[in-house]
């Protein structure tokens, strides 16, 4: 289970804003932030985002202008081992300079069969689209209206009692102006589940725990966190936590944005105290 939230052109001074929680099995190793693509001439612009050490993807990437691209998964009833990996997809919208152009040219590319079911958030400082990836034979993109928006395990228009929460709580601790991303923060530490028992597939039931945001169960949670600001100008600001939001302090790591030898740095681009966290998604 997933949890995005994107603030699209409602706050004057940081038009996107993006908060994340990501949830998997502990079992399964990943990097909570480190440099997907590094850019440069030619290369394509610089991709900074979590990665799964098992499939190599990304749940969420963030590139140097300001195009942000994160997923959540349909939850696993009927999953394909043989499909391709759901991870390759947020790289593939970040690797273009805006978000108008990689809808158009990713999109078309897109045949929803070779994947697991997902969807998909891609934004930048103008736009918002909400990308689908569920069946038919193509992915359907549908470009969203200045707002703030939840996207957990379902489709953006399901209405979930978790979304119906979440929101409630975005409306409540982010309203309050120059202090947006600490409320997100705040709604990404907190553990009250929605109502009841969350239906699953194939005739399952989940655990009522996995429809709040921070996520805690035996085998399975919420084991870290990204706040993204896209401001007016300039590089995006990215706070991550390598671990549950919920005890793990948010660093800023906007300075992964500079080359080791521009930021006087010698050796991995990973900053310190972000070794691999062990557990981040299902098949990024």
């Amino acid at each position: 289970m997933c949890l995005l939230i994107a603030l699209s052109r409602v706050i004057p001074d940081v038009p996107l804003l993006v908060a994340a929680n990501r949830d998997e099995r502990y079992d399964r190793p990943a990097e909570a932030i480190t440099v997907l693509r590094a850019g440069g001439p030619g290369g394509g612009p610089r991709i900074l985002g979590g990665r799964d050490e098992v499939a190599g993807g990304t749940w969420l990437a963030v590139n140097e202008h300001g195009v942000v691209a994160g997923l959540t998964n349909q939850p696993a009833g009927d999953r394909d081992p043989s499909r391709r990996s759901r991870g390759e997809l947020p790289l593939a919208f970040a690797a273009y300079p805006d978000a108008v152009a990689a809808v158009a040219a990713v999109c078309p590319r897109l045949r929803p069969a070779d994947y697991n079911p997902c969807w998909l958030l891609v934004g930048d400082r103008h736009t918002l689209f909400s990308i689908g990836l569920t069946g038919g034979d193509r992915a359907v993109a549908q470009e969203l209206g200045p707002g703030r928006y939840v996207l957990e395990n379902v489709p953006l228009s399901g209405q979930s009692a978790k979304q119906q929460r979440i929101a409630a709580l975005v409306g409540e601790r982010a309203g309050v102006p120059g202090q947006e991303a600490d409320g997100l923060a705040a709604v990404l530490r907190d553990h009250e589940p929605a109502s009841g028992p969350r239906p699953g597939p194939a005739g399952r039931t989940w655990p009522a725990e996995l429809s709040a945001a921070c996520v805690h169960t035996p085998g399975y949670g919420t084991r870290s966190a990204m706040i993204v600001s896209v401001t007016a100008s300039g590089w995006p600001e990215i706070r991550v936590a390598s671990g549950p939001p919920c005890r793990t302090p948010l660093r800023d790591v906007t300075g992964l944005w500079h080359p080791p030898a521009a930021a006087g740095a010698a050796g991995p681009e990973t900053p310190g105290g972000f070794a691999a966290d062990q557990g981040i998604r299902e098949d990024c």
